[in-house]
């Protein structure tokens, strides 16, 4: 990569608070305007008053220990004048002066420094403003279905209505109770062709991404600052798995890792967009998510994912959230799943999100349409909390770029999918025809492999 790590251009008085989320400027200058966005994602518009509000009250106290700060350096050079001069008494008092203005601005810097603290706090924990043309709702209920495509649940077959667990426990490819033996409940263990479709689909869906993403294979424990620049933290650490002896976080996508690839660089104009892909563990507490969907697949605190991700300019990314969600609506296509693209409403987007399309599959034996893929772009949220910008080609300007992602896909719900939609009258389950070539010429799970 061809960048700068300089922070080239900053306004140093207030660069270290526009790098962490929404550009505090706005709230300076738009504040209407961000009252108006947010107010679709549920954000009481007192919360960016109050915003605006310690912004205010940091910025005096900064200005006025600055203040402080500059008549001790005056008064310092003062002393040493009059101390050449043999004017003690004057010495003297100046000192005496100084300590007592010293006092004042040490007492101002704890303040501002408090003050300070608040403001990056609650700056953290403000959501991204969605994009105009995320369809407005309150909540899960008011999202849009786009498109669906595939029977529709009422036909599908008898034999196909066996939940996952009870299929893969019939033919040995899918072990629960020692997965939780060995981990605890909702740590699934794979077996056999369980585990060999697993790696299947994992390698089949890295080449189909292969055309133009960069194959990654990023650390799966990441640093506090990683897990802040993607919006994991603070709002879902109860969510997470914390190494607190490292102070390390287990990654619970690859999404994080991947967005602070570049993290604190400035990038070329050329380079975008940046693609990247990864398979990865995921760890998830899914707090909240007891005694709901909880059997078999639907809901696992380890599950492998690929992740495909891009680094943009503001002016490639529509086109860019448009091929993500291509890509990972093709591969549910290939694999035969009946499915559905859902636009996200305001009210159910993401805190980094300004604009998301889920993929949902249909398991008929759970009888449950499933989230497998969430396609979205975050316009320079993140970017801006992990500091990557991107140097114009024409005017050499730098500015924050845009981030993407999508999942392509998380597997636990596709095999689930997979392995009962697939079921046949004879209990054996159809292998996918794109992942024959990793099944050894099988067409079934169930007969020998």
């Amino acid at each position: 990569m061809a960048h700068s790590t300089k922070n080239e251009g900053e306004d140093r008085s207030v660069g270290r608070y526009r790098r962490l989320m929404l550009d505090v400027r706005r709230v300076r200058s738009e504040l209407d305007v961000l009252k108006a966005g947010l107010a679709r994602k549920g954000v009481d518009p007192r919360e960016l008053d109050r915003l605006a509000e310690i912004d205010g009250r940091h910025r005096r106290l900064a200005e006025q220990r600055d203040t402080l700060r500059a008549q001790v350096k005056q008064v310092s050079k003062e002393v040493g004048r009059l101390r050449q001069a043999g004017d003690l008494e004057g010495v003297e008092a100046r000192m005496a002066w100084s300590r007592q203005v010293g006092e004042r601005e040490r007492a101002l810097a704890v303040q501002a420094d408090e003050a300070g603290a608040e403001l990056r706090d609650l700056l953290l924990r403000i959501p991204n403003v969605p994009a105009e043309d995320a369809p407005d709702g309150a909540g899960e209920d008011d999202n849009v279905v786009v498109r669906h495509a595939g029977p529709d649940p009422e036909a599908y077959a008898e034999h196909q209505r066996v939940p996952h667990w009870e299929v893969g426990a019939a033919l040995g490819i899918l072990d629960l109770e020692r997965g939780a033996k060995v981990s605890g409940s909702m740590f699934p263990l794979f077996r056999g062709a369980g585990a060999r479709l697993l790696r299947a689909l994992t390698s089949w869906a890295l080449e189909r991404h292969a055309d133009a993403f960069e194959e990654v294979r990023p650390p799966s424990l990441v640093r506090t600052a990683a897990m802040v620049a993607s919006g994991q933290l603070p709002k879902f650490a109860d969510e997470a798995y914390h190494l607190e002896r490292d102070d390390l976080w287990a990654i619970p996508t690859a999404e994080v890792p991947l967005t602070s690839v570049a993290a604190g660089e400035i990038l070329a104009e050329a380079e975008l967009p940046m693609r990247l892909t990864a398979a990865t563990p995921c760890f998830r507490r899914e707090a909240g998510a007891a005694g709901r969907d909880t059997r078999g697949l639907i809901r696992v605190h380890e599950f492998d994912k690929v992740e495909i991700l891009a680094y943009a300019t503001p002016d490639q990314a529509p086109a860019l959230l448009g091929e993500l969600l291509e890509r990972a609506e093709a591969l549910v296509v290939e694999l035969g799943l009946a499915y559905r693209v859902l636009d996200i409403c305001t009210g159910d987007l993401g805190q980094s999100h300004a604009r998301s399309f889920d993929i949902e599959v249909y398991a008929p034996g759970s009888g449950l349409w499933l989230e497998v893929s969430s396609v979205s772009w975050f316009s320079d949220y993140q970017a801006r909390r992990a500091d990557i910008r991107y140097r114009r080609r024409g005017d050499g300007k730098v500015e924050h770029v845009h981030t993407l992602n999508g999942s392509a896909l998380a597997w636990p719900r596709i095999w689930a999918a997979l392995v009962e939609t697939g079921r046949q009258p004879d209990g054996t389950v159809a292998v996918p025809g794109a992942l024959a070539p990793w099944f050894a010429g099988a067409t079934t799970i169930g007969s020998a492999l």
